[in-house]
């Protein structure tokens, strides 16, 4: 495998490189965060080896920024702190796994294996279409028919839900919870409005309509059989 390692400690980094290259795997050393970004988001590797305190952007943001690019590349985190709430902070920030200082190599070496081993995760959808109608997830922009269609943030957000759950039914609770945080009833007409809204712009201007409504239950977007 092709692994980065991202340590500024000399000696733990010499030791591993030398104990992944004699266990014939190809291993790039880098000592800061910002040179590990770019070459995690721009080089093809493996699995990511990465010291939480290192120079320029620590472990954790370094990973999260990885993940934020889109890179699914394994990743496991090296540390001197192993408190819960450490790994538990660690994995939220995108780490596959979480090893503390001291460790035993052959160790590192299992959990690189198994992480080598594991299916290529699928990469996110970053452009959704449903019919004609098209959302640009990276651009923030929504087109039907090539007309763009100008959306406020919360509005964007439905849509977005509608069109991942295409052609399922997607409750009121369902949206309330993925567009608005709600994890109760407000008693309020929010969902109602903004599909309106939505309506308003996605469908009135066409002939074809995309926005159902299931009666007493909640909505579906799909292009009509």
């Amino acid at each position: 495998m092709r692994l980065l390692l991202v340590e500024d400690d000399h000696r733990t980094a010499d030791y591993i490189v030398r104990g992944l290259t004699e266990a014939g795997h190809v291993c790039d050393l880098l000592r800061n965060g910002h040179d590990a970004l770019f070459a995690a988001t721009s080089g093809s590797y493996d699995v990511i080896i990465a010291d939480r305190m290192i120079p320029g952007l620590d472990g954790l943001s370094m990973v999260k920024a990885v993940r934020a690019a889109g890179v699914r590349t394994p990743a496991i985190f090296l540390t001197s702190v192993g408190g819960i709430d450490d790994r538990v902070e660690g994995l939220e920030a995108g780490g596959d796994d979480y090893l503390v200082k001291p460790f035993a190599f052959s160790e590192l070496l299992a959990r690189i294996n198994a992480l080598g081993r594991r299916p290529a995760a699928q990469e996110q959808k970053t452009v959704l279409r449903v019919a004609d109608l098209q959302m640009d997830l990276i651009m923030r922009r929504v087109t039907r028919r090539g007309q763009t269609i100008d959306l406020q943030p919360r509005e964007f957000s439905l849509l977005e839900v509608l069109m991942r759950g295409e052609g399922r039914v997607i409750t009121r609770t369902m949206l309330l919870e993925r567009v608005w945080d709600f994890h109760f009833d407000p008693r309020t007409s929010v969902v109602e409005t903004h599909i309106s809204r939505l309506r308003a712009k996605i469908d009135k201007p066409f002939e074809t309509q995309l926005i159902h409504t299931v009666r007493n239950t909640g909505y579906s977007l799909h292009a009509a059989p």
